[in-house]
């Protein structure tokens, strides 16, 4: 998932940005979590716990001295100096995105720094919070998606993929809007009844419910890192319907594949998207109107491709590890 992928990157990208820093990561997990970690904080602390449980929970974990990023807030603050990543509001937003951080206003005005991944999140996260100013750091986006090849034949097979499909990757909670997508694909499919519909991402009741009696439309659940670029890369077009993205990875993953985008004309999606995709109403007619005109060859794709692939090259991780290293220097000079 998004959020994911941006500690992965930066985090690996860090001790070459900032070549001068000690640069150490630090990976929570609560104590009944089986994922691996660096230490170990039980539940209550990284939720609901008192400031001072958890200003006393970050003592232990982080180093006394030094700056620390923390990027997730249900992480403790940090003793001494820190910055904190906030990619989007959603937990405030949507009944199923979680429960709001009931600390997040308090420590983020505390923090010496706060980032957001886009211009639309960052304006978002500082109303929400009441802070004076949010940096905004681009996502980006892996070089193996600008060199992908399809999938072969075989690895479509493995996955249940045997026609042309238009690809949707992701999450399934109500801000992803799988109940317009499902609208719209049976427009679609009556349309182009040739079409595919293949949808990626964790098991999920609401994908099965909206899109199993589907016969144009199959659920390749979670896919291996290393077939994404090449499940992405074969696609005749990538749909994001989202009304909420605090970036939009996968558009601009499409992108460098050269790949057409139908996206949502909301939140961050025509930031990231710019001219180089088609923007839409994210209802039924709107999603299928797009998809349809993609797929019947309709609208010409050569030149929105070429701007698609030359905006993608503007998003690398090279660019928001340094940005962020920018980030760390300013603040460890102030403190």
């Amino acid at each position: 998932m998004g959020a994911q992928v941006y500690e992965e990157e930066i985090a690996r990208r860090a001790p070459q940005v900032a070549p001068e820093l000690d640069v150490r990561r630090t990976v929570v997990r609560s104590l009944r979590s089986d994922l691996p970690g660096t230490d170990r904080l039980p539940a209550w602390v990284l939720g609901a716990a008192p400031s001072s449980v958890r200003r006393a929970a970050g003592r232990l974990v982080y180093p006394r001295s030094g700056l620390v990023h923390r990027m997730g807030l249900s992480l403790p603050p940090a003793p001494g100096p820190e910055v904190v990543t906030i990619h989007d509001t959603v937990a405030w937003r949507f009944p199923d995105e979680g429960t709001p951080e009931p600390h997040a206003a308090v420590e983020a005005r505390r923090a010496a720094a706060v980032v957001s991944v886009s211009r639309f999140s960052a304006d978002d996260v500082a109303e929400r919070l009441g802070l004076e100013h949010v940096d905004v750091v681009h996502n980006g986006v892996d070089d193996a998606f600008f060199h992908a090849e399809p999938l072969s034949k075989d690895d479509l097979a493995r996955l249940g993929v045997e026609r042309p499909y238009v690809l949707h990757a992701g999450g399934s909670s109500q801000r992803k809007n799988l109940d317009g997508l499902a609208a719209a694909w049976r427009l679609v499919e009556r349309a182009v009844p040739d079409a595919l519909l293949v949808l990626s991402g964790p098991p999920s009741t609401r994908r099965d419910a909206l899109f199993g009696p589907s016969r144009t439309a199959t659920r390749v659940g979670r896919v291996p890192s290393r077939l994404v670029p090449g499940l992405v890369a074969g696609a005749r077009a990538v749909v994001v319907p989202s009304l909420y993205e605090g970036f939009g990875l996968p558009a601009i993953e499409a992108m460098a594949c050269g790949v057409p985008v139908v996206a949502a004309d909301r939140s961050s999606l025509p930031e990231v998207c710019g001219d180089a995709a088609l923007l839409v109403e994210p209802d039924a007619d709107g999603i299928a109107e797009a998809l349809i005109a993609v797929l019947r060859g309709e609208v010409p794709l050569s030149d929105m491709i070429e701007r698609g692939r030359a905006r993608a090259r503007s998003f690398t991780w090279e660019a928001s590890a340094t940005k962020h290293a920018e980030i760390w220097r300013r603040v460890l000079a102030a403190a």
